[in-house]
């Protein structure tokens, strides 16, 4: 059995990357491939010595500093790796890994984190923010981010089966794709965020400061909230602009170390989280640590929160991402506090633990093997087209793992 793992690019230890290290667990001899490895040292060692194989984007100029600007040159490189040699294929993709070239020999299956929502439906929203509303540049973008869109479709049919890491990104897959996918939610560390039943009186909201986690409106809702605390952990480029409308109790801590954000977790009383996540990895922590959520009722988190109609609820839901909704939801919150205990927070959070991956993972991976081993033996064709629940017993003749 060789299995070869597909990411996207490696600049950081991030989510995805987490999300791969399970994978390589399950499958400790997987080759892993990239179009670009930047990691640092210390974030290299989740792949414990194991080489990334890369493509010529590596080699371009400023590529460390700006390989997100090779964008357009993403889809001819992932299609350069050569595979030909590996029986399993598994691609880690929001963007160009699941393009990879395979053929009908090869099982290939998507770990897909969403659709690229900047190609799709966050174009407009995405042009917008970074200036490119007219002009030739604007013009030359949208006509890349099309050409995005057309090979984006074409490629999807290579793939045999697909993984959506929530229910909102199977929707998303449904509706672009048209292709029906299995949910295994991404692994969490819940074990690295301790139960911590105290509370201390201030709100936290944790983030990217870009400008599509709307941490801003979590801000300007304070500004009419003068008697409550609201600490802000985070740095990117909305850091400048937050920080000039900043009310007194607000404080913008700016990037800060694993254990800081953990103590404030633990310590919080509630995070507030007002994003549109294909998942949302922070309010699972959040809840490990037996902190509630108030969150955007939209995306993944609302598969994540269980809200007060809930007979054991972790946090509460606004509806839009305006100051007044939530304001309206902290207020909320307050009055329903009693009724959300820190231990049912924590086990909502046990739910997406990383043994539970595993097990989904291999389970489904290994089902599918066995299925595609009977039609290659058979002659039938190998294509999914309505994948069974992944919780489904694996069938015989599996590849080798690693067992959890």
């Amino acid at each position: 059995m060789r299995v070869a793992i597909v990411h996207e690019w490696m600049v950081a230890y991030a989510g995805s990357e987490r999300v791969v290290e399970q994978m390589l667990h399950c499958y400790p001899d997987a080759h892993l491939f990239t179009t670009v490895e930047f990691l640092s040292p210390d974030e290299r060692r989740f792949l414990q010595g194991r080489p990334a194989r890369t493509t010529f984007i590596q080699r371009l100029p400023f590529a460390r500093r700006w390989y997100q600007r090779y964008l357009p040159l993403m889809p001819l490189a992932v299609e350069q790796h050569d595979l030909s040699g590996y029986d399993l294929v598994i691609s880690s993709s929001h963007a160009v890994a699941k393009g990879v070239l395979t053929g009908p020999d090869q099982l290939h299956l998507c770990m897909c984190y969403t659709p690229a929502r900047y190609a799709w439906d966050l174009q407009h929203q995405y042009l917008r923010q970074s200036g490119l509303v007219r002009g030739p540049k604007a013009w030359l973008a949208r006509w890349l981010l099309h050409r995005f869109r057309v090979w984006d479709v074409r490629t999807a049919p290579g793939v045999d089966a697909f993984i959506a890491i929530s229910q909102y990104v199977a929707r998303r897959i449904r509706k672009i794709y048209r292709r029906e996918s299995v949910v295994i939610y991404p692994p969490v560390d819940v074990e690295a965020f301790p139960l911590h039943e105290a509370r201390e009186p201030f709100y936290l909201a944790a983030s990217r400061l870009a400008p599509y986690k709307r941490m801003d409106v979590i801000v300007e809702a304070f500004r009419g909230l003068p008697e409550r605390e609201l600490v802000v952990i985070g740095d990117g480029p909305d850091s400048r602009r937050l920080k000039a409308r900043c009310p007194p109790n607000v404080r913008l801590l700016g990037h800060q170390p694993f254990a800081v954000l953990r103590d404030h977790l633990q310590r919080a009383r509630a995070l507030l989280f007002a994003a549109e996540e294909d998942f949302g990895i922070l309010p699972v922590e959040a809840q490990a640590c037996g902190t509630p959520v108030i969150a955007y009722a939209r995306g993944g988190v609302a598969e994540i929160v269980r809200g007060l109609e809930h007979a054991r609820p972790t946090g509460v839901f606004f509806a839009e991402q305006t100051p007044e909704a939530v304001r309206a939801a902290v207020a909320e919150f307050e009055r329903e506090a009693a009724r959300i205990a820190p231990q049912a927070c924590r086990e909502n959070a046990e739910r997406f633990g990383i043994e539970r991956f595993r097990s989904e993972f291999t389970a489904f991976v290994e089902r599918h093997w066995a299925r595609f081993q009977r039609e290659l033996a058979s002659g039938a064709p190998a294509h999914d087209t309505a994948s069974p629940p992944a919780t489904a017993a694996a069938g015989a003749g599996g590849p080798p793992v690693r067992r959890p």
